[in-house]
């Protein structure tokens, strides 16, 4: 997961702000550091992003229409 961080570029990109549990525990309002983030999705697998895809050594995390269109543009080939 460490490496997934450091190539998204923090352990915030790989957080689900979409999940209930980010709800319940107010993340939003609060002021966390990676290590905090890491800890959280490490202890409630709701909070990571679903999916991961990692692609010729690219992370590509969650589902938004943006991410969905540079993971085709990958396969097909495009850079």
């Amino acid at each position: 997961m460490d490496d997934l961080s450091t190539k998204l570029g923090g352990y915030d990109k790989l957080l689900n702000r979409r999940a209930r549990k980010y709800r319940e525990l107010d993340l939003k309002n609060r002021d966390l550091s990676d290590e905090d983030f890491r800890k959280l999705i490490l202890s409630e697998y709701t909070l990571l992003k679903r999916p991961v895809i990692v692609l010729d050594g690219l992370v590509f995390a969650g589902n938004s229409e943006d991410t969905i269109k540079k993971i085709e543009s990958r396969l097909h080939g495009s850079k």
